[in-house]
């Protein structure tokens, strides 16, 4: 991982800003973790519902990358999953899984975590761990490359 220039660095900021939420991934625990506050983790919620909108949705490969990295991927799929490229499945698997990210920030509390698997795909490759922060909290606080490049 190379550090960013001061240009690209200020843009990736803004990016995980205006997401609201960071993510990474975790291949040896099978897990992606993605940490905001509850506005902050609403917003990935919103952003399932709205790939589930999408025209693209409806043919098996469309797919859309989030954050400033790209890493995590929606992708249209024949049945739920995640793996490690990210979140599989149908338009109603990505409402579905939208739903399930909303009622974990109802009752999340900042320091506190959820887990989604079984309840999307219960042979889910991967987990996705939700990671709840306090109001105000900074996403790109976490991101590796940006504490690099300071």
């Amino acid at each position: 991982m190379e550090p960013l220039s001061a240009l690209a660095a200020e843009a990736t900021r803004q990016d995980w800003r205006e997401l609201g939420f960071f993510y990474m991934s975790d291949e040896l625990g099978q897990v992606w973790h993605l940490h905001g506050s509850r506005a902050g983790l609403r917003k990935f919620a919103d952003r399932l519902d709205s790939y589930a909108r999408a025209s693209h949705v409806a043919l098996n490969g469309g797919h859309e990358h989030l954050g400033p990295h790209c890493y995590l991927t929606l992708t249209t799929w024949l049945h739920a999953d995640v793996d490690r490229t990210g979140i599989r499945g149908q338009a109603c698997d990505f409402e579905r899984m939208a739903s399930l990210v909303r009622d974990a920030c109802a009752s999340i509390e900042p320091g506190q975590t959820s887990r989604v698997r079984e309840q999307f795909a219960t042979k889910a490759a991967y987990a996705l761990i939700l990671h709840a922060h306090a109001d105000g909290f900074d996403p790109a606080g976490l991101d590796p490359q940006l504490a690099m490049s300071d």
